[in-house]
């Protein structure tokens, strides 16, 4: 998951991500408001990459999201 501080910013990048990673669909991209925040302004935009075969380079992703003030965010 990377997460970023924009709507426009995760957007671009599932886009990007798509297109890099030839991904077979765009990867989902969900608000996720900060606890005990009401304010949209208040929120950041996580970008889902599916991933169970681990065939996506971490780092890689990192760059990608800290490129746009983001980044990734592991379980």
């Amino acid at each position: 998951m990377l997460v970023l501080p924009d709507r426009d910013s995760a957007e671009e990048l599932a886009e990007e991500l798509t297109d890099r990673l030839a991904l077979p669909r765009e990867p989902q991209v969900v608000r996720d408001a900060l606890a005990g925040e009401d304010d949209a302004e208040d929120a950041q935009w996580l970008v889902v990459v599916e991933d169970p075969d681990a065939r996506y380079d971490p780092t890689r992703l990192d760059a990608l999201a800290t490129a746009r003030d983001g980044w990734l965010e592991r379980d």
